[in-house]
């Protein structure tokens, strides 16, 4: 007999989003995961990884376990663009109360004004 999960995630989110963690600590898991994700894409090794991005093989790998402690979320975002990924930051309105960091993964590039 299993147990039915007490939560879904709406298609399309991260669990990250819903889960009480600092925003900026599920950013960086974020951009981990697609760390991790477009390694094994691109079919890399860690060594290799070590030699585009300037990051030891020791550090890839525990970027790819999600251990994010002592790693800025700017190295993660470096290590992306020297894998091949565009980083955009947005800036949305300014609004009453704290504003929020969150990544999303877009398949095409936003437009600018």
């Amino acid at each position: 007999m299993s147990k039915k999960a007490g939560y879904t995630v709406p298609a399309g989110e991260s669990i990250l989003d819903h889960l009480p963690i600092d925003p900026v600590y599920a950013a960086k898991a974020k951009l981990a995961i697609i760390i991790a994700k477009t390694i094994q894409e691109l079919g890399l090794t860690q060594r290799q990884v070590k030699d585009r991005t300037g990051i030891p093989q020791a550090r890839i790998s525990e970027i790819c376990r999600g251990k994010l402690k002592d790693i800025s979320k700017e190295r993660l975002e470096a290590c992306l663009q020297q894998l091949g990924h565009d980083i955009v930051t947005v800036v949305t309105n300014r609004h009453e109360g704290a504003g929020e960091f969150r990544v999303e993964r877009a398949e095409k590039m936003p437009e600018f004004v």
